[in-house]
């Protein structure tokens, strides 16, 4: 059955009978011409029955479509089922580090030496999409941090906008401290149990404006968690005068302080050497357990306002339509009278 947002209109069905009532000159001023008798007007009163029912006619559509246009004002609407909302299980931002340093091909994915962020793309491609019923958000830094998509179900967009990420897109440099500061700007007006932040980066803070220790403390203060992610090879095979040499790919890598950011704020620091580890890393992260919350449902409204508006239309177009008939007799014949 459907239901009404203002039903107090139907207060308004009996007021063309009021105006009627309230205003008795308003009936008098309808009577167009006054005479003492009949006698010389015999084709009226032939046709004063016919007249009679005519009128009724015309009255009951305007009765009709009144009821109708009243119907409408009403604003009726029909509760559709019972939809319910997905569960956020958490509020999850990622921080990816794009500086020149990433463009390093210390890694080796299908047998193939790739660069880091060729590695990273390639995991979270698998770690996103499981991500069901959290939302996600996307922090780039380099010189300084970006927000390329703020928080949000739709995890597919931030998949989409992680794979068309290029190395050096937020400068050559490593803002770790404001890609920190970035995230907590968006995450401390959510739930305190669901603040995440998963952090990698394969250098030192060399850029930005806020320390990454003190951002880990303004973290820790509001209830951010922050799990942190050094990436890099240890050993790396490079040519040289003579011949090849190893070298340590991730020297510039800030172990310490990657480590002190995740243990003040009640994360863990993990180390990524090669893709495997890398896959682990997401795995175990992926394993979190979601905060509970209350599920949120809703029933959509279908508006049916329209309907009645539209039997008005045609009462009035079958009105005007029936005034338009040129004999009165015509339109007796056509309610089944005789003339």
């Amino acid at each position: 059955m459907p239901e009404f947002h203002w039903p107090w209109a139907f207060l308004l069905l009996p007021l063309p009978w009021l105006v009627r009532w309230l205003l008795p000159e308003l009936k008098r001023s309808m009577s167009s011409l006054r005479v003492p008798s009949l006698d010389d007007f015999p084709a009226e009163q032939s046709a004063a029955a016919p007249t009679s029912s005519v009128n009724w006619f015309s009255s009951l559509l305007l009765l009709a479509m009144w009821i109708a246009l009243v119907c409408a004002c009403a604003r009726p609407y029909e509760m559709g089922e019972v939809v319910e909302m997905p569960l956020s299980g958490r509020d999850l931002m990622l921080a990816i580090d794009l500086s020149e340093s990433m463009k390093t091909a210390d890694m080796v994915l299908n047998n193939q030496s790739v660069n880091r962020l060729s590695v990273v793309k390639h995991v979270l491609n698998d770690f996103i999409p499981r991500r069901q019923g959290d939302r996600l958000g996307l922090v780039l830094f380099g010189d300084e941090a970006y927000l390329q998509s703020p928080l949000t179900f739709d995890t597919r967009t931030v998949q989409t906008l992680m794979n068309e990420a290029q190395i050096g897109l937020a400068g050559k440099r490593t803002a770790i401290g404001d890609a920190i500061g970035l995230t907590i700007k968006r995450l401390q007006e959510n739930d305190e149990e669901s603040r995440v932040v998963i952090l990698l980066t394969d250098g030192a803070n060399t850029a930005g404006e806020i320390d990454p220790l003190k951002a880990a403390e303004l973290a820790a203060s509001y209830k951010v968690k922050i799990y942190t992610i050094g990436l890099g090879a240890d050993r790396m095979e490079v040519p040289s005068f003579f011949g090849s040499r190893t070298v340590n790919p991730s020297r510039d890598l800030d172990e310490n302080a990657l480590r002190t950011i995740a243990q003040s704020t009640g994360g863990t620091f993990f180390r990524a050497r090669d893709v495997k580890e890398l896959q682990q890393i997401y795995a175990l992260i992926d394993e979190l357990e979601p905060t509970e919350k209350d599920p949120e449902i809703y029933r959509p409204q279908q508006n049916l306002y329209q309907w009645p508006l539209l039997a008005a239309l045609i009462f009035a177009l079958l009105l005007a339509l029936w005034q338009t008939l040129p004999d009165i007799n015509l339109r007796s014949s056509l309610l089944g009278g005789k003339h």
